[in-house]
């Protein structure tokens, strides 16, 4: 498994990250084998939120993992979302999120926390307190955030001593907007909306480290698209480039996110085996610059 440098902290991560949302509902055998099949591939960053599955997520990967086992992981965490309700990034949210977080994960520290989409009644001071009492305790050793837009980050990064290092964002062959409003700049179509304040641009002038989330998805959970009938001509050039490379259509998917110079560093959904093998084989894979946008275009965009 090759690496980057998450943001400018230093550390070095996998291409592609493991993601533990789908694990609330497998054993703790089984989440060891995932554990395992990820870590046979050099893939050791694993990405939780304290919402996934209400908590059971990182339960169930905490009581598979063992403290001799812990030096060698990079675990990432997500805080902020109270399902249905509201966000929250007040001071005592955070602190008492990360608190239940590391005890659900049988750990006395996280390698990343991100802030959970963007919260309205942000106060960046608060954050900043929080962020600075986790990292001085020892509790946190890097923060970030996700699916905040650029002025989002702007605004809290003002207060803090540390710099983001990650935005997850959903980004995919299928969810491509990022790179349509930057191929259209100037022009009268959909394509041409800037709907996130060009927020690619940004995190690559600042060395944030795009994590996309749902790589394997359309719309917004709407399902995957590799196999897809819905998608006939982009499974057609996926499936072509699969037997050129001697890999699955997922790991082409993957390959193309990867392709991008923003060194991104995608995470996987699944929890089949199979496919995870597959999305991290994607890090094997160099797709040329016609293939990238062979895959981008039969995705159903256009080229000015």
């Amino acid at each position: 498994m090759y690496t980057i440098e998450l943001g400018k902290t230093g550390l070095q991560v996998p291409t592609v990250a493991v993601g533990c949302m789908r694990i609330s509902n497998m054993n703790e055998k089984e989440v060891s084998a995932f554990i395992d099949t990820a870590l046979e591939k050099g893939a050791n960053f694993f990405d939780h939120a304290d919402i996934y599955g209400d908590g059971a997520s990182e339960a169930v990967f905490g009581k598979a993992i063992t403290p001799a086992m812990r030096e060698n992981l990079i675990l990432q965490t997500k805080c902020g979302i109270l399902p249905g309700k509201m966000f929250d990034f007040s001071y005592e949210h955070i602190v008492k999120s990360v608190n239940g977080s590391l005890q659900r994960l049988g750990t006395d520290y996280v390698d990343v926390l991100l802030l959970h989409r963007p919260d309205a009644l942000m106060e960046p001071e608060e954050v900043a307190r929080a962020f600075d009492e986790l990292k001085s305790s020892g509790k946190v050793r890097h923060f970030g955030v996700s699916n905040q837009n650029p002025y989002q980050m702007e605004l809290l990064s003002r207060y803090l001593d540390m710099p983001l290092c990650a935005n997850q964002l959903q980004f995919g062959v299928m969810h491509s907007a990022m790179i349509q409003s930057g191929i259209n700049v100037n022009m009268y179509n959909d394509s041409a909306i800037n709907r996130d304040g060009g927020v690619l641009d940004y995190c690559r002038l600042n060395q944030i480290t795009i994590q996309p989330w749902s790589p394997m998805q359309y719309g917004f959970f709407a399902g995957c698209f590799v196999d897809n009938e819905k998608f006939p001509a982009l499974n057609g050039v996926l499936d072509r480039l699969a037997k050129e490379y001697a890999v699955s259509k997922t790991t082409i998917a993957i390959a193309w996110i990867l392709r991008h110079p923003a060194k991104m560093q995608p995470v996987t959904g699944t929890t089949n085996l199979g496919r995870l093998t597959d999305c991290l084989k994607a890090a094997e894979v160099s797709l040329t610059r016609e293939q990238w946008y062979e895959i981008y275009m039969a995705a159903g965009n256009t080229l000015p």
